[in-house]
C-alpha cells in the first residue's frame, strides 16, 4: 500500500531528524494502514481533495484495442491527452505475454511516469480458476498469477484483480476460493501487493458470497474491488447490485463505476449513481473510481467522457451535501 510505504520512507529518511520513538509510531501508523482498503488509505485527507478521484480501466477501450487501432503502450498516454485522467487500470488480455518482460515493463512505466499518470493495478484474467475443486489445478492458478504480482509491483501499481472462479456447492467454492486467494495474497504480500477481487461472474457476483470470502480469507492485502455493473450470476439471475457494492465496499481497494449507455440528462440508464456513489462515499472510501465504460450505444471515445462527467457531476453534489 502506498501509504505503508510512504512511512516507512518518513522513518527511515529521518532517522537523524526525529527520535526513534516518533519513529516507531509512524511505522506503526502505516502498519495500521495495512488493515484497511487500499482506497481508503490510499492518500491523506486534505480539505481541499476531491472526495474521491476518478482514474480509467482500460477495458473502456476494448474495441479500439482489439482492433489495432489502439497500441497498448499509449494507453497512458491517451488516458491524459484524450480524457485528462491521470491514474489508470491496465488489463493484461492487451500485453498477456509480457508479465515477465522487464524491458516492456520499464517502457509502460516510463510512459506513465513521464506524464504523471498514476499505474493503480492490473486486472488479470485467463490464468486458471483460483477456487478450482482440483487443488492441483487450484495451485497451478495461484501460481499463474505470481507473474503478474510481480509485473504490477515493477509498475508502481497497489493490487492485481483476479476472479474467484470455482464449482461446487456455495459453500465448497467459498472454501476453494479462499483457498487459493490467500496463498496468492501471501505471496502477494511479501511483495507490498494487494489481490482483490471483482464480482465477475458466477457466486462471485453474489455480494453476501464474496464478502464471506473476504472473511474467510481474513487477511489485510486481500480485498474486493466492487463493479457497478457485474452482478449477474447467471442467465437471467441477477443479484440486486446495490445492496452487492454495501456488501462489498468494506472490504474494497479500488471501485469500477461500470457504465452501458446514457439518456439526454447524462445519466446511466442501468445504474443510479447517485444512489451508488453515496454507498460507496457512506463507506468510507476516499480512493479512485475507475471509468469502465462497456457499452455500444455510444462510442467509447465518447462512452468514456459521459461516465466521467457523471462521476463529476455526482461528486460535487456529494460533496456540496456534506
Amino acid at each position: 500500500m502506498g501509504v505503508v510505504k510512504g512511512y516507512s520512507r518518513t522513518a527511515a529518511a529521518g532517522a537523524g531528524g526525529i527520535s526513534r520513538r516518533e519513529a516507531a509510531k509512524r511505522i506503526a501508523a502505516g502498519m495500521a494502514c495495512a488493515a484497511v482498503p487500499t482506497g481508503l488509505a490510499f492518500r491523506s485527507q486534505q480539505p481541499d481533495e476531491p472526495l474521491f478521484r476518478i482514474s480509467l480501466a482500460e477495458w473502456s477501450l476494448h474495441r479500439t484495442l482489439f482492433a489495432g487501432e489502439l497500441d497498448h503502450l499509449d494507453f497512458a498516454l491517451t488516458a491524459k491527452r484524450d480524457f485528462d485522467i491521470d491514474a489508470v487500470e491496465y488489463v493484461n488480455q492487451f500485453f498477456k505475454d509480457k508479465a515477465s518482460d522487464a524491458a516492456y515493463l520499464a517502457d509502460m512505466k516510463k510512459r506513465a511516469d513521464d506524464l504523471g499518470v498514476l499505474s493503480l493495478l492490473i486486472m488479470i484474467d485467463g490464468v486458471g480458476a483460483i477456487g478450482h475443486a482440483d487443488e492441483a489445478q487450484r495451485t497451478a492458478a495461484v501460481e499463474g498469477h505470481y507473474p503478474w504480482v510481480e509485473a504490477a509491483k515493477s509498475l508502481g501499481c497497489h493490487s492485481i484483480r483476479v476472479n474467484a472462479s470455482s464449482s461446487g456447492s456455495y459453500e465448497e467454492q467459498m472454501q476453494r476460493s479462499a483457498d487459493g486467494l490467500r496463498r496468492l495474497t501471501e505471496f502477494a504480500a511479501e511483495r507490498e501487493m494487494n489481490v482483490i477481487v471483482e464480482n465477475h461472474g458466477g457466486l462471485s457476483s453474489n455480494g453476501a458470497w464474496l464478502a464471506g470470502v473476504m472473511k474467510t480469507v481474513d487477511h489485510p492485502r486481500c480485498g474486493t474491488l466492487p463493479d457497478f455493473g457485474n452482478f449477474r450470476i447467471r442467465r437471467d439471475e441477477w443479484y440486486d447490485r446495490y445492496q452487492g457494492v454495501t456488501e462489498l465496499m468494506p472490504y474494497a481497494k479500488a471501485v469500477s463505476a461500470k457504465s452501458h449507455a446514457f439518456d439526454e440528462q447524462g445519466n446511466e440508464t442501468g445504474t443510479d449513481y447517485r444512489r451508488m456513489m453515496k454507498i460507496v462515499v457512506d463507506a468510507g472510501y476516499r480512493g479512485f473510481v475507475g471509468v469502465e465504460y462497456e457499452g455500444d450505444v455510444h462510442p467509447e471515445r465518447e462512452g468514456i467522457r459521459l461516465t466521467r462527467r457523471l462521476l463529476e457531476t455526482v461528486r460535487d453534489e456529494l460533496s456540496a451535501a456534506r
